[in-house]
């Protein structure tokens, strides 16, 4: 005996076509998103000239710039005032905003320094040292594969440090300041783009001191003109990444992530040239091993819900 769909079977149908027609766009901004983060040691190689801290202090400015333009445009300054007014949001903005910006410096010396390859190993192994911070401050529990992936990329780090010369403190202090920058930012119930306008309009102060006290600030005009593009270079993507965030699922946005460090590590082998030794890449090949343990160890443990969520 054949059973005769219920009224539920429409609803479900339809839920089920809007999510696809919904994921084809997300995953075009998010892959968009993560692009431009993969290739964007291409525009701060072009600006190895320039110290990093006039970089830094430049993107702070034109950054601040750009989202206040585009929050007028949007006409949402109204849920930024209150931000200044919430001393607690205020305090966990301005930690992000120390994170942020540290993570933005160390990331512009590697790239000028030659060592994008180092810093894609610090993008790639920060999401397994999240899953850490998560334990540790915000008592989630690891499944035993968890720990396993944490601990590979843990050993592939150490490998570099003893293997190599010395601590990747550059791979560290990226994935450091990230990691605590996603532990401060989930403390805090706020919009990514109001967020980061008010941790730019927080540094913004001590950016203008250094960009009028330091005489490296000076520069020619067209070195100025290619600065002036470092607020959209860093706002443009937030917003890609922000609509794929609302389209699609966060384990897609959880396997999209590792598209920026690939990206990365690409162009320092073939672009920038950067050399690849046995100890970079034993050091890459646990990372990998590690991530493809955390990636295989969430597609088991989601299987079950993801159907569910099917069959809604």
């Amino acid at each position: 005996m054949t059973a005769t769909p219920g009224p539920k079977a429409a609803p479900a149908t339809s839920a089920n076509a809007m999510r696809e027609g919904s994921s084809r766009p997300g995953l075009l901004y998010g892959l968009g998103a993560y692009a431009i983060w993969g290739f964007i040691p291409l525009y701060f190689r072009a600006l190895a000239k320039v110290p990093p801290l006039i970089i830094l202090c430049h993107r702070v400015f034109w950054c601040a710039l750009f989202l206040a333009v585009l929050i007028s445009i949007r006409r949402e300054w109204n849920s930024i005032w209150p931000m200044f007014r919430n001393r607690r949001k205020l305090l966990l903005l301005s930690a992000g905003a120390v994170l942020i910006a540290l993570n933005w410096l160390i990331f512009i010396y590697a790239v000028v320094a030659r060592q994008v390859l180092q810093a894609s190993l610090g993008y790639f192994i920060t999401p397994l040292l999240s899953i850490a911070l998560g334990m540790l401050f915000l008592r989630e529990r690891l499944r035993g594969w968890q720990w396993l992936a944490v601990s590979v990329a843990a050993v592939g780090v150490a490998n570099l440090a003893l293997r190599g010369s010395g601590l990747p403190w550059i791979a560290v202090s990226l994935a450091g300041s990230f990691s605590l920058y996603g532990l401060v930012r989930k403390k805090v119930d706020v919009n990514s783009l109001h967020g980061l306008l008010v941790e730019t309009v927080i540094l913004l102060p001590l950016a203008l001191v250094v960009l009028a006290v330091l005489p490296a600030a000076k520069s020619a005009p067209a070195t100025l003109g290619l600065l002036s593009l470092s607020g959209i270079v860093t706002a443009v993507p937030l917003l890609l990444f922000g609509v794929a965030v609302r389209l699609l699922k966060l384990s897609t946005i959880g396997f999209l992530q590792y598209v920026g460090p690939t990206l990365q590590f690409l162009v320092a082998i073939f672009l920038f040239r950067e050399p690849l030794d046995a100890a970079k890449l034993a050091s890459f090949g646990l990372c990998w091993l590690g991530i493809a343990v955390y990636i295989t160890e969430s597609l088991l443990t989601r299987q079950p819900r993801a159907v569910a969520d099917e069959l809604e």
